[in-house]
């Protein structure tokens, strides 16, 4: 995977804002003259915050969309359907954060249980947990900011996508997958 420039990440997050923004206001948004690296297919979330809490954290985890539509349809839906937060108001925009999280592929963290720990990269890894129809995400710099050890990650992912804390550690099909992000932040 190539890695975005400063310059290419200053413009993602610019273009996360504008979205946010035309979203919240229903108004059009400004147009992008996006690099090439745009076009390419990548998985993305677009994280706001308000004095220094969670607001809305949108994305997706797979490649799925150009990176540039990945953008848009994150950041209006962190702003407008997180389902754990009442839509962003008009009056809130100017004290809203804009994070974007640029994600590398997602891989299937291939060992025993009891080795996974040793194997999770507090502030480089994020985890996806998955158990039958039940999964969740966290992003790499989750861990940092609650000062996670890996056995906590883990468990705090898995109580993210609704599983027991040690399904990780007790449950044979529980898969964990590990991926890297490139951070960028207004």
């Amino acid at each position: 995977m190539h890695l975005l420039t400063e310059e290419e990440g200053k413009l993602a997050v610019a273009a996360a804002r504008a979205y946010m923004e035309a979203a919240v206001t229903h108004t059009e948004a400004k147009q992008f003259d996006f690099p090439e690296i745009f076009a390419e297919n990548r998985g993305v979330f677009v994280t706001l915050t308000q004095a220094g809490e969670l607001r809305g954290c949108i994305g997706f985890p797979y490649p799925t969309y150009p990176l540039s539509e990945a953008i848009r349809e994150a950041a209006v839906a962190a702003a407008t359907q997180d389902p754990r937060f009442y839509p962003v108001r008009e009056e809130e925009l100017s004290a809203v954060r804009v994070e974007v999280t640029v994600l590398t592929l997602p891989e299937v963290l291939d060992c025993p249980a009891e080795d996974r720990p040793k194997h999770i990269e507090i502030g480089r890894h994020g985890l996806i947990a998955s158990l039958g129809s039940r999964s969740g995400l966290l992003l790499p710099q989750v861990a940092e900011e609650y000062h996670w050890n890996a056995e906590e990650f883990l468990s705090q992912t898995c109580v993210k996508a609704g599983l027991y804390h040690k399904s990780w550690e007790e449950d044979d099909d529980c898969i964990i997958k590990t991926f890297e992000g490139q951070i960028f932040t207004e």
